[in-house]
């Protein structure tokens, strides 16, 4: 699909996406393809908010009439308590990546990250064994959507690492309130990941290590198994060193560009009245973002 330029109107829908920095964001460019396809009077647009002005930001888009917007980095937590409505969803992973505005300007906060990865998580490696144990790396907003996605997916345990392990204790003792599977909290160290790694059915990396401009994420992934799979949820670069360094050892890796592409279809239809398909023809029009073509 080419770039397709729309006529606005007075009644152009707009939505968003709220983030800190936010022009690496390929949300604007996955929601342009969907509004083009549909031929939908819409826009979808970077809001660039810094920390400090995020809650005049959120009562903003009551104020300028857009109909929502998704949340990245740093906000899907802080976001929480300026809101008007949690679904329950958003509540048991403990963070907010979709915001929708009603037409009595009331907004609700949901988060499709744990779908979006669990599918493509599915999609991208059959192979996946979710009866072994599963290990993340990272104790923030990603991380929590992660955790959710893999307890609902069946694992028995997810081994957390984080290098500040009270903050992954703090994860685990959330979601210790919602299901049944346990959360163990670990120090992201040589010798826990050796100890703990050995017998993971996936690992999945939530930190920003090894995205663009990040230092990489340094582990020995001759600990894993053969048929471990190996996820990043980063997409920019859609390879990370850690992705690379599991295809050399002949590993599944998942990059994180599916993620984006199937948790992006809920807001979409909130916002813009249709459900859009996730296929190659979209994965392959926001590569050519991500590569520079």
């Amino acid at each position: 699909m080419t770039e397709t330029i729309l006529a606005h109107s007075g009644r152009t829908l707009v939505a968003g996406i709220i983030g800190w920095p936010v022009a690496y964001s390929q949300s604007p460019r996955l929601h342009a393809y969907w509004l083009a396809k549909h031929g939908i009077d819409g826009a979808y647009i970077p809001l660039p908010v810094a920390p400090g002005t995020l809650a005049e930001a959120v009562r903003g888009l009551v104020a300028l009439g857009l109909r929502g917007a998704n949340v990245t980095k740093p906000h899907k937590e802080a976001v929480m308590p300026l809101i008007d409505e949690i679904t329950p969803t958003a509540a048991a992973i403990g963070a907010v990546n979709t915001l929708i505005v009603g037409a009595d300007g009331r907004i609700t906060g949901t988060n499709t990250d744990a779908p979006g990865f669990l599918a493509n998580l599915r999609a991208s490696a059959p192979t996946w064994n979710p009866a072994r144990p599963a290990v993340v790396l990272g104790a923030g907003g990603g991380a929590r959507a992660v955790c959710a996605a893999l307890l609902e997916g069946g694992v028995p345990e997810v081994r957390l690492f984080n290098r500040t392990v009270e903050k992954a204790e703090v994860l685990a003792r959330h979601f210790a309130q919602h299901h049944a599977a346990p959360i163990r909290a670990l120090p992201l160290t040589a010798e826990a990941w050796r100890a703990e790694a050995a017998d993971a059915g996936v690992v999945v990396n939530t930190t920003s290590l090894g995205m663009t401009g990040n230092p990489p994420l340094d582990l020995d992934l001759g600990v894993l198994p053969a048929d471990t799979v190996v996820a990043d949820i980063v997409y920019s670069p859609l390879e990370t060193p850690f992705l690379a360094a599991a295809a050399a050892r002949g590993l599944v890796a998942v990059d994180g560009l599916g993620m984006l592409l199937h948790q992006g279809g809920v807001g979409f239809e909130a916002w813009f009245g249709v459900r859009p398909e996730v296929d190659d023809a979209l994965r392959a029009y926001v590569l050519k973002a991500i590569r520079g073509e």
